[in-house]
């Protein structure tokens, strides 16, 4: 979801990858979740993070608490931040029971994602007037 969140609201500014530690089949309620959203993510695929040990990134975000300790160091290095969002899925079984979640997640991921793009545009607007 995230991925998805930020390469809507960054556009060509910005290119997203997701990877986690454990990776599993999209949950139904992320892809409806997204849907309602205007993004379709069901053609997508959950990633492991060894796909992406030798690319170079700018910022690197955990979300997973789990995922914190297990990130590998990217070259760079990059910016490191970690926000501790639960797990939506790890709430119960894909049913309307865990849809809420799937939501407040989705709400808080857009949220920290447009404050974390104005501050990258901040950065580097106020580098240039150096």
């Amino acid at each position: 979801m995230a991925e998805a969140i930020l390469e809507q609201l960054g556009g060509a500014r910005v290119e997203a990858a997701s990877a986690g530690s454990h990776p599993k089949a999209l949950h139904p309620n992320a892809v409806r979740v997204m849907r309602e959203c205007g993004i379709d993510i069901s053609g997508r695929r959950s990633k492991h993070l060894s796909e992406f040990i030798e690319q170079r990134f700018d910022h690197v975000i955990s979300l997973c608490d789990r995922v914190r300790e297990v990130c590998p160091d990217f070259p760079g290095p990059p910016a490191v931040a970690h926000w501790s969002i639960p797990d939506p899925a790890a709430e119960t079984a894909a049913n309307e029971h865990s849809y809420p979640a799937f939501v407040r997640t989705a709400d808080e991921l857009n949220t920290r994602i447009q404050f974390l793009l104005y501050a990258i545009e901040h950065a580097l607007t106020s580098s240039e007037g150096i």
